[in-house]
């Protein structure tokens, strides 16, 4: 992926049009900002802390998309007449390897954008993009894991048409609890 994937996601009822675009080192700053949310860390893979921390965050982003097997989107609401987009969330899509039919799909959203369908609208964008650049190459199938206490999680799955498949037993210490594992078809 050489060409700059941007995606755009129209205004809707509640929520003003997204932009998901590749995380630049100029987001350090808000992603620092928005990785204090407690909810947020409860759920975070890897803790953003400083200045730091959210550059080694980035640049292993950058790194995925260097190596074409993840793609991490920053997740901006464009607010109209606001010259700056605000962070609102990330969308991952990772393990992608041509002739491999599944790949799994990711989410955060900062906590002032919580309840307003920005992950579910997201993920949706993610998920029509990645069928769309990946089918081709054997991409079938989409997973989304989170785990059985993430009643919110469940429902943006739900919302975005990834039907619940399984309960995955936890696997410590990145995925401490059991899991609900979520699946999308590209037929779907």
């Amino acid at each position: 992926m050489s060409v700059p994937v941007v995606l755009q996601v129209a205004t809707s009822l509640l929520s003003p049009a997204l932009v998901l675009r590749p995380w630049r080192m100029e987001d350090v700053a808000a992603l620092v900002e928005v990785s204090r949310d407690r909810t947020l860390r409860q759920w975070a893979s890897s803790v953003v802390d400083t200045d730091a921390d959210g550059t080694r965050w980035v640049q292993a982003q950058q790194q995925g998309w260097a190596a074409g097997d993840r793609f991490g989107f920053a997740v901006f609401e464009a607010r109209t007449g606001s010259v700056r987009e605000q962070l609102v969330g990330n969308v991952v899509l990772k393990g992608v390897t041509s002739g491999t039919p599944a790949a799994e799909v990711g989410y955060w959203t900062a906590a002032h954008a919580r309840g307003r369908g920005v992950a579910s609208r997201a993920l949706e964008a993610l998920t029509n993009w990645a069928f769309d650049t990946f089918e081709a190459d054997g991409l079938e199938r989409l997973e989304l894991l989170h785990q059985v206490d993430n009643p919110a999680s469940c429902r943006v799955a739900q919302k975005s048409r990834y039907d619940f498949d399984t309960i995955l037993p936890a696997a410590p210490p990145s995925f401490p609890r059991d899991g609900h594992l979520h699946i999308r078809r590209a037929s779907a």
